[in-house]
């Protein structure tokens, strides 16, 4: 669509003829061999340093159950405490900002009653850390990256969670899929770089966030670099 054209134009590196012709992966494959690059750490304990209240979660939006504890939808009531956070780890000297967006997809934000909100949550998250980004390498010229962060719901496709039915699941694959992709392309719309499938415990919900990427590829017409990062369960270190 023209909407994703124009943020593919949007999102090219400025600087040079050859700067402006590189995609995000071909910058940060170019930087790391210039460098070790530095990620940020994690949002859950820098917004809980902030002790924010219900209403401070919630803002106007008139929904119907309690948000606190919904860090991702700061991006709608409360975006001064992920941009502070953002600005803080880069300011400490990060190259890669990843988006407030850990359960921002449609199963999590279920639990919350704003499962409709997934989109406004993902593209204003992934905007909001590409703004700092940018106002970031702007100033000192070296390249900042915005991964946008997918997490592995609440949801596992691999195991039941009904002892008396092994065979049982809540979701399956194609539902995750697509609940995936929704997000995908909208922090891809919002300005992300990179999709971080971050802090996966179930193999089969990384090849589905990897399955819903390769959908928006499809849909897009173009490439969007994978990340993974993945959480091992047993003490052998193997899922």
């Amino acid at each position: 669509s023209n909407r994703f054209r124009s943020w593919e134009m949007g999102s090219r590196f400025r600087g040079n003829d050859e700067e402006l012709m590189m995609t995000a992966r071909e910058k940060l494959l170019a930087e790391a061999a210039k460098r070790i690059l530095i990620t940020d750490g994690a949002f859950g304990t820098e917004i809980q340093n902030w002790k924010l209240a219900e209403a401070d979660y919630a803002g106007t939006l008139g929904l119907s159950h309690d948000q606190k504890g919904n860090n991702d939808i700061l991006a709608l009531t409360k975006p001064e405490v992920p941009e502070t956070i953002h600005r803080a780890y880069f300011a400490a000297g990060a190259d890669i900002a990843e988006t407030n967006t850990f359960s921002a997809n449609r199963i999590s934000q279920a639990d919350y009653g704003a499962e409709h909100l997934v989109r406004e949550i993902n593209v204003e998250s992934a905007k909001l850390a590409r703004r700092i980004a940018d106002e970031f390498q702007a100033k000192d010229g070296r390249p900042r990256f915005v991964a946008g962060a997918i997490g592995p719901t609440n949801k596992t496709l691999s195991l039941s969670p009904d002892v008396n039915d092994p065979g049982f699941r809540e979701i399956d694959w194609d539902f995750l899929v697509d609940v995936y992709a929704e997000q995908i392309a909208a922090l891809v719309e919002g300005g992300a770089d990179f999709i971080l499938i971050e802090t996966v415990f179930d193999t089969l919900n990384a090849k589905a966030g990897v399955m819903a990427v390769r959908k928006v590829e499809a849909a897009l017409g173009r490439e969007i670099p994978i990340m993974l990062s993945m959480t091992l369960t047993d003490l052998s270190g193997r899922n």
